[in-house]
């Protein structure tokens, strides 16, 4: 994948930045669809659920956790042990988070919300499940790139924008995911908008954070890959997997698990 020379000589904390700022912008471009969209159908929000989860399962072991293995493979522990270590400290992440932080997931009932109990709105608590797990998107991505400028076979700036094309692909769907309920229940259209695309916001400070993370302390990078990967597993069995499967439409929901894999899995194998 050739990447134009401007964009080379960033840097990656740069690199991350503008990553990071594209996969905010296909949220906010997926949220903005809620001006020209009437009525959302909840098979397509289904089948676009599925579609994300599979992105996200896919980038978890092509990007993330097989470079974070291979790194591993001349250091002084078990090759397997970096990742596996990382993996389960990503996936504990998330759950102390969710956990802690007040959150209601799409099409929950407020009397479901998750965390400590507030009083807060249901429209805080919906875009925070999408903060939530926006959160380890923004970071794989912004990990991707500081591995990249330790100049290692296994980490490339290709893999890393591979990464932030296919996060942001399956962050469009999130987007109006978000928007179009809360149009429904009377918020209104430019409310619902900004809503959706500010849950996409935390991306670029998650993936800046990880750049600088993996840059300052080379030892912890195949670590930091594989929490990366942990928490995005986390999110697609504990979230959404059962959103996209509780209305009716499981068949819908896993063949766009199905493309949303095989999309992810193209880029990052073509591209990377």
């Amino acid at each position: 994948m050739q990447l134009p020379n401007w964009f080379l000589d960033l840097g990656p904390v740069l690199q991350a930045l503008c990553g990071t700022l594209f996969t905010w912008g296909m949220t906010a471009a997926g949220a903005g669809l809620v001006f020209f969209v009437q009525r959302e159908s909840r098979r397509l929000l289904d089948t676009m659920l599925g579609f994300a989860g599979g992105v996200m399962i896919a980038a978890s072991y092509w990007s993330l956790l097989a470079p974070a293995i291979e790194m591993s493979a001349t250091g002084p522990l078990p090759e397997w042990f970096p990742a596996a270590t990382g993996f389960l400290l990503g996936a504990l992440f998330l759950r102390l988070a969710d956990q802690l932080l007040p959150h209601l997931h799409m099409f929950a009932p407020i009397d479901k919300a998750e965390g400590i109990h507030t009083k807060w709105r249901r429209t805080t608590l919906l875009v925070l499940a999408i903060t939530l797990h926006n959160i380890p998107e923004g970071l794989a991505v912004g990990v991707a790139f500081g591995a990249a400028y330790h100049g290692l076979e296994s980490a490339t700036v290709a893999g890393a924008v591979a990464l932030a094309l296919g996060i942001g692909i399956q962050n469009f769907p999130e987007g109006l995911a978000v928007s179009m309920p809360l149009a429904r229940e009377g918020v209104s259209k430019f409310k619902a908008f900004w809503y959706g695309q500010l849950s996409g916001m935390v991306e670029p400070v998650a993936g800046v954070i990880g750049a600088a993370a993996v840059i300052a302390w080379r030892p912890i990078l195949p670590y930091a890959l594989a929490f990366a990967a942990g928490a995005m597993i986390f999110v697609v069995i504990e979230e959404v997997i059962p959103e996209a499967q509780e209305s009716g439409h499981a068949d819908a929901a896993t063949m766009g698990a199905i493309l949303g894999f095989i999309v992810m899995m193209t880029l990052d194998v073509a591209l990377g």
